[in-house]
């Protein structure tokens, strides 16, 4: 079927972010699957994490269907370009359905895009990952392909005005080798390998940024077990839970 809508998208993105001047650096494009099936899996520190993780896949010519809370496809802007890019709505009242409509397009050959934290870290470091990316992957017996961004945040996350102005703000994208889901093996223990992958692209990617921040109020985006003023995960769990 055509991609009336995704490659348009995919083209204007394109055109924003030469225009905003980002400079991008991504690696490890190579090891998404050039077809079959194959669960995507990043972590969370930006509104526009999934463009960058999408972006990723098109050197080896694929499109990544991603699970996105159901609200966005209500919007009346957003709305209309999630159904038309084929993105899956997530409702959490009721799981299930993303589950199967996630399922059954990992078994018909698509990528689908996973964030298993669930929403974005203001700590900017990984939060718990849920079960569901490892329990696709077993399902629909296709690989797990982790991934981390670095950078994002500075354009535009949670807590924090958007910077869609030219400021030449890089962003880092690395993309690590398939991991296998046995049906044999535990969900929680798969995903357990999975965080942990993801965080040595995290920290791959953070020690490959090549910029540090410019003096003291531009810490904010820096997690603070690395000299940042981002909250660290300790006080954002406290501000949850309240």
């Amino acid at each position: 079927m055509a991609e009336l809508v995704y490659r348009p998208a995919v083209g204007l993105a394109l055109t924003l972010f030469k225009a905003w001047d980002l400079k991008i650096d991504c690696k490890g494009s190579e090891n998404i699957p050039r077809s079959g099936g194959a669960v995507l899996v990043s972590n969370h520190i930006s509104y526009l994490d999934f463009i960058f993780n999408g972006l990723a896949a098109l050197p080896q010519k694929r499109l990544v269907r991603f699970m996105a809370k159901d609200s966005v496809f209500r919007h009346r802007i957003s709305g209309p370009l999630m159904r038309g890019m084929k993105h899956i709505p997530v409702d959490r009242k009721n799981g299930e359905l993303a589950y199967q409509h996630a399922l059954d397009s990992l078994r018909s050959g698509e990528i689908v895009g996973v964030f298993p934290e669930a929403t974005i870290s203001p700590s900017f470091t990984l939060k718990s990952f849920k079960s569901g990316a490892a329990r696709l992957a077993q399902d629909a017996g296709v690989p797990m392909i982790p991934m981390a961004v670095w950078g994002t945040q500075r354009l535009w996350t949670k807590g924090h005005p958007r910077n869609f102005k030219r400021s030449h703000i890089p962003v880092t994208v690395r993309v690590g080798e398939p991991m296998e889901a046995s049906r044999e093996e535990y969900a929680g223990a798969i995903t357990r390998r999975l965080r942990g992958r993801v965080q040595e692209l995290l920290e791959a990617a953070q020690r490959a940024y090549p910029v540090r921040p410019k003096n003291a109020e531009d810490t904010w985006w820096v997690p603070a077990h690395l000299g940042g003023t981002a909250p660290t995960p300790e006080a954002v769990r406290a501000a949850e839970s309240r």
